[in-house]
């Protein structure tokens, strides 16, 4: 194998760098400021999770246990119980925040609709056990939202 001198000592791995941080040094920048200022974001957008409940008010989610079954974070934790009018419905239901990787599985899997991720991005823990959130505050979520999340899901109906 022949050593290429002109390789060697010119170093044209490096001077392809330096162009491309060149190039960008002198191009024009955007910013943006963020508090202020807010990019538009898609309906699909996979941010914070919430429970869905239908119209007359009863909670959607049927404890079939698909979506922790199809979590690959294993963030999702589910029990079951048997309501008084006989059908299956969820008694714990919580997600892991710090474990979730919102890949969105667990929206898919769902026969119901009954967890969808929002596309609320700003929250915050300041507790420990914060991140964990329980069904109480996922189906507070999914009540505060309700409106943004059918206008999201109507957006993207021509391509589910």
């Amino acid at each position: 194998m022949a050593v290429n001198p002109f390789k060697t000592f010119l170093l044209p791995e490096l001077l392809r760098g330096l162009m491309v941080t060149a190039r960008t040094f002198v191009s024009n920048k955007y910013t943006l400021n963020y508090p202020e200022e807010k990019t538009p974001q898609s309906p699909r957008f996979r941010g914070l999770h919430a429970l869905r409940r239908y119209a007359n008010g009863q909670e959607r989610c049927i404890a079939c246990k698909l979506c922790e079954a199809v979590c690959p974070a294993v963030c999702i934790t589910i029990d079951s119980d048997v309501g008084p009018d006989g059908t299956r419905r969820t008694s714990r239901y919580d997600i892991d925040l710090f474990k979730c990787i919102y890949c969105g599985f667990c929206e898919e899997a769902c026969p119901v609709d009954a967890i969808v991720l929002t596309r609320i991005h700003e929250y915050h823990m300041e507790k420990r056990g914060e991140n964990i959130m329980s069904k109480d505050m996922l189906l507070a979520v999914g009540d505060r939202y309700e409106a943004m999340i059918a206008a999201d899901r109507a957006a993207d109906a021509p391509f589910r």
